[in-house]
């Protein structure tokens, strides 16, 4: 176990970085418009509502099929999707090629795995547990369980301090423009994934590297870490 390892925390956004949930989550939604006579959308089209959590999915959703909702008829499909939604949140879920190995791995070399996303911490829970993934990570922090959402880099921030961790040790990856806004306001290294729902082209997320498959993972956070301490020591040398 690596003592330098010990001092890290690795954020992950969930959906669309861990683990592949767009068939799940669209067909959900598919359901729910089909109670209202609409339409179907497409998987990939569906895919570019996903990120902003479950009821803005849902309000997109509508949006895209020419039915938006007022905020009460919303919370009443809001409640029909998460109903639905808990009954097959892995059905069709999985991880992305080379996830599990890479973050059971990076756990047993010492570093302290977080989720961050903009799930509800409870379906993240569910979905996580679903999966045999919960036992990774030493939390799991949604919208909920925050004082403010990504982009705030507070979401970020807060996570770490409940895993122990310190905010110049610690490394976010994510797919979409939330993901990195918030690495950035927090002061982290962001790595974009390239196989996401991303909502903006990667390069304007200016992310510090592209991550094509989990195999390359664990190399990729060990130069991070050692990008991170020589740049601390020579803060503490320059002071």
């Amino acid at each position: 176990m690596s003592a330098k390892a010990k001092e890290w925390t690795l954020l992950f956004d969930l959906d669309g970085t861990l683990v592949d949930s767009a068939p799940d989550l669209i067909g959900t939604l598919n359901a729910v418009l089909a109670t209202d006579g609409l339409p179907e959308l497409p998987l990939a089209q569906g895919r570019d509502l996903i990120g902003h959590g479950a009821r803005a999915l849902l309000r997109r959703g509508y949006e895209t099929a020419g039915a938006p909702l007022d905020d009460d008829a919303l919370d009443v499909r809001f409640a029909l999707f998460l109903e639905l939604y808990v009954g097959r949140i892995a059905q069709l879920t999985q991880p992305y090629p080379g996830c599990v190995a890479a973050l059971t791995a990076l756990k047993a070399e010492g570093y302290t795995l977080a989720v961050t996303t903009n799930k509800r911490a409870d379906l993240s829970v569910a979905l996580t547990d679903a999966l045999g993934l919960t036992g990774l990570f030493g939390c799991v922090y949604g919208p909920d369980r925050v004082s403010a959402r990504k982009p705030d880099a507070a979401h970020l921030l807060e996570a770490i301090a409940a895993c122990g961790g310190r905010a110049d040790r610690a490394l976010m990856v994510g797919d979409s423009s939330l993901d990195a806004g918030a690495a950035h306001a927090a002061g982290l290294p962001f790595v974009a994934v390239s196989f996401g729902y991303a909502d903006v082209p990667i390069s304007e997320m200016t992310p510090w590297a592209v991550l094509d498959h989990y195999a390359a993972f664990p190399a990729l956070v060990a130069r991070c870490v050692g990008e991170r301490e020589q740049a601390l020591a020579l803060a503490g040398s320059a002071g």
